[in-house]
């Protein structure tokens, strides 16, 4: 059958998708919101679910939920990123599935059922929360949703009191903003994730006048000119790791600064960043290094 519904990117070639399918993915700009579904109102919905099993949980829950009582549903997951235990997960959801194997995916077909409690209890589970130690709110699948990463904590030791018009690139749930804000100089702050939960979280976590959050994919914006960005760009998407995503976060950030811009960057010391800032930037220089992380200060 053709789904009409949609969470994640699914292979094609493991499930049909209607060009015009409903996106309901939280790392889709401008996609819906499944927690937001009335109970029942799906007919179908074919979903590649998160790796990470507190998120994966929430999502299957979701989807549930939203679906309309034997609703097909198709879910699927690479082998090594929860596949192996997808119709566990189901069943303990009160959904028993048929499951197959493709081009390294574990795939489960049911016709969409549940066992409210349990699924309420998951959804319960992956839900935002307040953070103790970071002092934050925080939600299960966000990037570094339980602790300050160790990439991000040396930027902040790093960065310098900014002034002027600025903006945080993947900026989770707001940690480098705080640091950034703490400049009275700052005269304004936007604030872009590609997650619509960090956005939501940012918006519980940063309550100063100077800021704006966008929902939004770093790569696709044109929105300055500013004085200053600060970034720790992801380098893995769909489970993978690229280095296009930090490639494309560093030309946003060129095409966003004006002339004598400054951008401070922190990655893995593995990756090869340097050549494709020295492409963009008059003037790159390294900062620190430190437990395999590097900052770099890059003037347009």
């Amino acid at each position: 059958m053709t789904y009409t519904n949609l969470f994640g990117a699914p292979p094609p070639e493991l499930a049909e998708i209607a060009p015009d399918a409903r996106q309901f993915s939280p790392l889709s700009p401008d996609g819906e919101d499944l927690a937001a579904q009335p109970a029942g109102a799906l007919d179908n919905l074919a979903m590649l679910v998160p790796p990470g099993a507190i998120e994966r949980r929430r999502a299957l829950a979701l989807a549930l939920r939203a679906l309309a009582p034997g609703a097909p549903f198709i879910v699927m997951a690479p082998k090594d990123k929860g596949g192996g235990r997808l119709a566990r997960e189901l069943e303990e959801l009160g959904c028993a599935s048929v499951q197959s194997a493709k081009r390294h995916h574990r795939i489960c077909s049911a016709p969409a059922a549940g066992d409210a409690a349990a699924i309420e209890a998951a959804i319960h589970a992956g839900a935002p929360r307040f953070s103790e130690s970071l002092g934050l709110w925080t939600q299960p699948g966000v990037f570094s949703w339980d602790r300050i990463d160790p990439g991000s904590a040396l930027l902040m030791r790093h960065m310098p009191d900014f002034s002027g018009r600025g903006a945080d690139f993947g900026c989770g749930i707001g940690l480098i903003a705080h640091k950034i804000l703490a400049s009275v100089k700052v005269k304004s702050l936007l604030m872009v994730d590609i997650d619509r939960r960090a956005i939501e979280l940012c918006a519980r976590n940063v309550d100063d006048p100077r800021v704006a959050i966008l929902w939004a994919d770093v790569r696709a914006l044109n929105v300055g000119p500013f004085d200053f960005i600060a970034m720790n760009p992801p380098f893995h998407e769909a489970g993978r790791e690229t280095k296009e995503l930090g490639r494309g976060f560093i030309a946003s950030a060129a095409a966003n600064l004006r002339p004598g811009g400054q951008c401070w960057l922190v990655a893995n010391r593995h990756l090869p960043y340097e050549a494709a800032l020295e492409q963009k930037f008059r003037s790159v220089a390294p900062i620190a290094a430190e437990g395999g992380y590097k900052v770099i200060e890059a003037i347009k």
